[in-house]
């Protein structure tokens, strides 16, 4: 059974039902905000080697995160998926989360993509890096800080303070350069947008083909995807869109994940360290960059033709659970630099 319902469908469809779904043998309850329909294939292949049925629930992360807390002991869900990890730190510091003691999961998934208590893992990752309009910009920012330099005074679009991706890339070069030399970051990088932060990922590069900037920061798989099919607005005009992977003579590009961990009163625990454990096989990995243009967060797993198109690098090494731990300080350097 797959569900997706908005949220206030879901808590009454959650209720009417936690007795004699959520606790029955032979299932796993994920409550998820990841919102790719090509997930749909993870759970079936999930569900067709194991025998248990998935049961999802999809939802926006903090509304998930704050059901979890409001259902408490009687919580039915069995695991939270997310995206960033500045929402999985936000589930474990929620306390909604458990420790999961998997050899699996040890052996598979790198210790720099764990949290330190082991309530969260990441399964997928995508590069933060630079895109730019190659007819204008013929010496593109090297690196983050590069982004700064007033070379690039109102040529570049980003994404608002708001938004997760924005915090966990501020929390990484917190953890990189320090709080101060983030600050001085954060203020050079604002005086330098092209206009008031706005949109998701796919608009920055929108703005690149429409005019509205020179240089934006996107995740990699919204990009790969345009390579791969049709997107409005970017694909028609691809070939004039540039990439940099940035910091390659330093800490490297940043990386961003998705991922999961079992639910603090998970009512079928043992399923769902089945299903994070599914989630770090090969075949999951590969189906991660197959059908989301991600980077598989196993070493050694191929990438999908899209995400290969766009080159070898370097990735940033930094620990993310230290990264998570920087979002207050990313907070509070938001409000000095006015990034709104």
């Amino acid at each position: 059974m797959s569900m997706k319902l908005k949220l206030p469908v879901l808590v009454t469809a959650l209720i009417a039902s936690s007795y004699s779904v959520a606790f029955a043998e032979g299932e796993v309850n994920l409550y998820s905000s990841r919102h790719y329909d090509t997930d749909e294939r993870l759970y079936s292949e999930f569900t067709e080697q194991t025998g248990i049925t998935v049961n999802r629930i999809e939802g926006k992360a903090d509304e998930l995160i704050a059901r979890m807390t409001a259902e408490g002991l009687n919580s039915p869900a069995d695991i939270l998926i997310t995206v960033d990890t500045s929402r999985l730190e936000r589930a474990k510091d929620a306390g909604v989360l458990q420790s999961t003691d998997s050899a699996v999961l040890e052996a598979r998934i790198p210790s720099k993509l764990q949290d330190s208590a082991n309530q969260w893992f990441g399964f997928s990752q995508r590069a933060r890096i630079i895109f730019f309009d190659k007819n204008d910009v013929t010496n593109p920012p090297a690196s983050y800080l590069d982004l700064a330099d007033p070379a690039y005074k109102s040529m570049v679009c980003h994404r608002s303070s708001t938004n997760v991706y924005s915090q966990t890339l501020l929390s990484a070069v917190i953890e990189n350069h320090g709080e101060e030399a983030a600050t001085e970051w954060a203020k050079g990088f604002v005086s330098n947008f092209a206009r008031k932060p706005q949109g998701g990922d796919t608009d920055q590069l929108r703005g690149l083909v429409s005019g509205e900037c020179e240089i934006s920061i996107s995740n990699t798989y919204y990009f790969a995807r345009a390579l791969r099919r049709d997107v409005k607005g970017v694909t028609a005009d691809i070939d004039m869109i540039g990439w940099v992977f940035p910091s390659q003579e330093a800490e490297g590009a940043h990386m961003n994940l998705s991922g999961a961990g079992v639910a603090k009163n998970a009512p079928n625990r043992d399923n769902a360290v089945k299903f994070l454990e599914y989630l770090a096989s090969d075949q999951a990995q590969k189906y991660f960059s197959a059908g989301n243009d991600e980077y598989p967060a196993v070493a050694g797993v191929g990438l999908s033709e899209s995400v290969a198109k766009l080159g070898l690098f370097k990735a940033d090494d930094v620990n993310l659970s230290a990264v998570a731990k920087n979002l207050p300080v990313a907070q509070k350097i938001f409000g000095i630099a006015d990034w709104q």
